[in-house]
């Protein structure tokens, strides 16, 4: 039936159908994140799986046209992703763990980058081209569900300053090496063959790429200074956007460039503000993106041994999966042990950084854009459904990292720490000791900045009160004569 008019309507109001097919998108993944919820399943879960049943394998419910026109989508939305990325690069945090973080980092990333090789070039004989590209998206953690878990839980302490530093190092690990790995798989792929500009060139457009986004950011600081809530958000969302056509017009991922934005801009004016205002932006963006990828899975190429390799992608995604994680624990545990971490950081780092989504399903979707072909289709693939699988459990594992690092507490007593006793060395009672401590927590909370739009509903809301209350008095005193 929506078929019949969706055909009806392209021949007489084209523009109509784009916009039914994204109010689908929109409704349907929101109505799909209900039922996540009930199951304790993250968002990112229930969009890919929305977009897989509404897809051209179920119910094919999105006309091709809007698949092919929204391919913008997935720079936008790593964008978005980068660019909060980017407010965790504070120079003060950066400098406190410094050089430790990024041995870290080449571990638990490059470690799980070559057991993924190892295992599809070797193992499973799968083409050189391929095997390299996949290896590389190993190495990207989710920064979008690390965060979600340590906001939900309130995290704080070494463990969680470490882990927000290694999620967006490795990612900057990840998209370099991808770069390379792309450069030599199309080289590869036309028959000529690798060399050093294969490796030098990726390098040479993304160091451009980060010189340009720290302009940008720099740029923005003078930009927004003293601008209202409403303007903050066009001028900002208009700048990113810039940017995103900058890379495209090159041929360059602007995940680099948008993180080098966030970091110059949280440096330059330590703004805060401006990465909640674009948190409450962007989930329409990621929503459209994560569905869209979603539409894009190849359900029966899953099944299938594909042109190129002698087992199912099933297979490939699954040994994908399972090394991956592998790699990531062991190559944080021994980073962590070389550079003397403290045993919560060693033993319980690899745990958080099992999550793998936003960045990762950009780059699939880029790399499936440049290779094109059975190849492109099977890279996007097998990393969706794998994505699947990790937020399924990856939360779960972050949340229980957290736990055991002991950087949250659902037990108050272990949350703040005061004396149980007077000056004199009386006990205290039970209802003194628990005031202590809700005062305690009070001096950590950061200070509620009121913005312009509060200001006036609370001046309004005073104003209505006082005229109320003043009426109030006047009437008692007529009732009085």
């Amino acid at each position: 039936m929506l078929n019949a008019l969706y055909e009806h309507l392209s021949s007489t109001a084209p523009v109509a159908v784009i916009i039914i097919a994204i109010s689908l998108m929109l409704m349907l993944g929101f109505l799909m994140t209900r039922v996540t919820k009930i199951l304790k399943l993250p968002n990112v879960t229930a969009y890919i799986v929305t977009g897989i049943l509404i897809g051209p394998y179920c119910m094919n419910l999105i006309p091709e046209q809007v698949i092919g026109g929204t391919a913008f989508l997935p720079d936008i939305a790593l964008a978005f992703i980068a660019f909060s990325t980017g407010e965790f690069f504070k120079l003060e945090t950066v400098r406190k763990n410094g050089w430790k973080t990024v041995i870290i980092t080449l571990f638990e990333s490059l470690l799980a980058s070559l057991l993924i090789f190892a295992a599809s070039f070797w193992v499973l004989r799968l083409p050189l081209p391929f095997s390299l590209v996949l290896a590389t998206l190993a190495a990207a953690t989710a920064p979008a569900s690390t965060m979600m878990t340590i906001r939900q839980t309130g995290a704080k302490g070494p463990f969680v300053d470490t882990l927000l530093q290694v999620v967006a190092l490795d990612n900057i690990v990840g998209l370099v090496t991808f770069s390379i790995a792309l450069s030599i798989a199309v080289a590869v792929n036309l028959g000529q063959g690798i060399s050093i500009n294969n490796v030098i060139d990726p390098i040479f457009k993304n160091t451009i790429a980060i010189i340009i986004g720290g302009l940008f950011g720099y740029a923005m600081t003078g930009i927004l200074t003293n601008r209202n809530t409403d303007n903050r958000l066009i001028v900002s969302i208009a700048m990113l956007f810039a940017f995103c056509g900058i890379c495209a017009a090159f041929d360059i991922s602007p995940l680099l460039g948008c993180m080098a934005m966030g970091t110059v801009y949280i440096n330059t004016s330590d703004d805060t503000r401006l990465f909640r205002q674009l948190g409450y932006f962007s989930p329409p963006i990621l929503l459209l993106f994560f569905v869209r990828s979603g539409i894009s899975f190849n359900l029966n190429a899953l099944m299938s041994t594909g042109s190129f390799g002698s087992h199912p992608l099933m297979v490939v995604g699954l040994v994908y999966f399972v090394i991956r994680i592998i790699g990531k624990y062991t190559g944080a545990f021994m980073g962590s042990s070389i550079i003397g971490k403290d045993k919560n950081i060693r033993n319980y780092l690899g745990l958080a950084l099992i999550p793998q989504a936003g960045v990762a399903i950009g780059l699939a979707a880029l790399g499936a854009r440049t290779l094109g072909g059975d190849m492109g289709g099977a890279l996007e693939t097998i990393i969706l459904a794998s994505s699947v699988l990790y937020e399924l459990i990856g939360p779960a594992c972050g949340k229980l990292s957290l736990y055991l690092s002991h950087s949250y507490s659902d037990k108050l007593e272990e949350i703040t720490t005061v004396s149980e006793t007077d000056a004199n060395g009386a006990p205290l009672s039970a209802a003194e000791v628990l005031i202590q401590r809700v005062q305690s927590i009070q001096k950590e909370l950061p200070e509620h900045e009121i913005n312009e739009n509060e200001q006036a509903f609370t001046e309004a809301a005073e104003e209505l009160f006082n005229n109320n209350y003043n009426l109030f008095r006047h009437q008692r005193r007529n009732n009085r004569r």
